[in-house]
């Protein structure tokens, strides 16, 4: 196995000091537009020359497909921004190579009521080309970060062994994570979170399908584990609603996130002034994005760490009813702790708890426990392997088991 892992910020960074622990494979190739930054994870992290770098630009898949073939690459790990989903998609199956990422293809909001019916769906590019791949006989593995990723492997799990019947599956991610000094710094790319926090979120139902309704709509308070406690989750559109149904019956899937208010309304202002935008403006003669010239403008979230304590804590909640035929409501999760990956990876939490995941991904589909063709999710493999896993290499799932119809 040969790994192209296109982007080199915080979650490509992350990737590096937990593959290096492994030896499923034969060498992973750091890419990057910037050449800089894919070579400082390789001096960084380098492990016996099993690591290199090199400069690609994810916006062409003619380009990624030339840098797969260049490489030998065997394997695309799309560690980019989600607008550059497509390309690397279209470039991995160009050159014949097996694909994973973390964030799906993106969205478009219905055009006369985008907060009741969806337009385009988070993945509904990707899945549009799923003959191409079976005909290839290749695997696009989509979403395998930690949610949507593990949260969807939770899922799966709970069906096929805690529940006869699952009522509800609502993915609920929540942290206690504290940056000193800093008024405003997201813990992740600051352009996936304003795609993901201003779309309107999707809801999926059995008898309704899949629907949406307002940014940060149906606030909740959801009691996360590990000394984290309450915290505020509302709706924001996620992958997790767009996957599990496909293969996990069900009847109905949400997905909230802790985002807490002044994280809402520094959202809500940037969309006010338009700084939200993707399409390109003329400053003083030069073109730029909006979204672009926030993210510049605030810190890279790969190098936090040393100004971050508390934990990260994203699972699965299911409710429905039991193999005894008794209802049960479980919250399956993982947690993170920022000091502890800072000290042992010099990754902060966020970045690496995405990062762990097409890790083990990898080693399972190195290894043919996990075997398949076409795009598929996380949930259409066995979770089993997968959970074992995560306690191999040393950060365990949990599971909390919680009162009937609390909430």
């Amino acid at each position: 196995m040969k790994i192209l892992v296109v982007g080199s910020g915080g979650v490509g960074g992350a990737f590096a000091p937990i593959a290096a622990r492994r030896d499923f494979y034969e060498l992973v190739v750091f890419a990057d537009l910037d050449a800089a930054r894919s070579q400082r994870v390789v001096d960084r992290y380098g492990d016996g020359g099993r690591f290199g770098a090199t400069t690609v630009d994810a916006s062409s898949g003619a380009n990624v497909a030339e840098c797969i073939r260049a490489n030998g690459i065997t394997h695309v790990l799309n560690a980019a921004d989600p607008r550059f989903v497509m390309p690397i998609f279209e470039g991995a199956l160009e050159a014949g190579a097996q694909y994973l990422d973390m964030a799906m293809s993106l969205s478009e909001r219905h055009a006369d009521r985008p907060y009741e019916l969806v337009g385009k769906k988070l993945g509904d590019d990707q899945f549009a080309m799923e003959q191409a791949w079976k005909e290839k006989g290749l695997l696009a593995l989509c979403g395998i970060g930690i949610e949507p990723g593990a949260a969807d492997v939770f899922a799966r799990y709970a069906a096929d062994h805690l529940f006869s019947r699952v009522d509800e599956v609502g993915v609920r991610d929540g942290a206690n994570l504290v940056i000193a000094g800093r008024d405003f710094a997201p813990t992740f790319s600051i352009w996936t979170t304003i795609e993901e926090c201003l779309n309107p979120p999707v809801i999926w139902e059995k008898d309704r399908g899949w629907y949406t309704t307002a940014p940060f709509s149906e606030p909740e308070t959801f009691t996360f584990p590990d000394g984290i406690g309450d915290v505020e989750c509302v709706n924001v559109e996620h992958e997790e609603v767009l996957l599990v149904p496909r293969w996990v019956d069900c009847n109905r899937v949400t997905f909230k996130y802790g985002l807490g208010d002044e994280f809402i309304e520094v959202l809500q202002t940037l969309h006010k002034l338009g700084l939200d935008g993707v399409e390109t403006v003329n400053v003083r003669g030069a073109e730029v994005s909006p979204r672009d010239v926030v993210a510049a403008c605030l810190p890279d979230p790969a190098f936090l760490g040393e100004e971050m304590t508390g934990k990260t804590c994203a699972g699965t909640w299911v409710r429905g009813t039991g193999t005894d035929g008794d209802p049960r409501e479980v919250y399956l999760y993982h947690v993170v702790d920022t000091e502890e990956t800072w000290a042992t990876d010099g990754a902060q939490a966020v970045t690496w708890q995405t990062a762990i995941n097409p890790v083990i991904a990898l080693e399972l589909i190195a290894n043919g426990t996990w075997d398949g063709v076409g795009v598929l999710g996380p949930e259409a493999f066995d979770p089993v392997p997968f959970m074992d896993l995560l306690i191999d290499y040393g950060s365990p799932w949990g599971m909390t088991e919680m009162t009937p119809a609390s909430g």
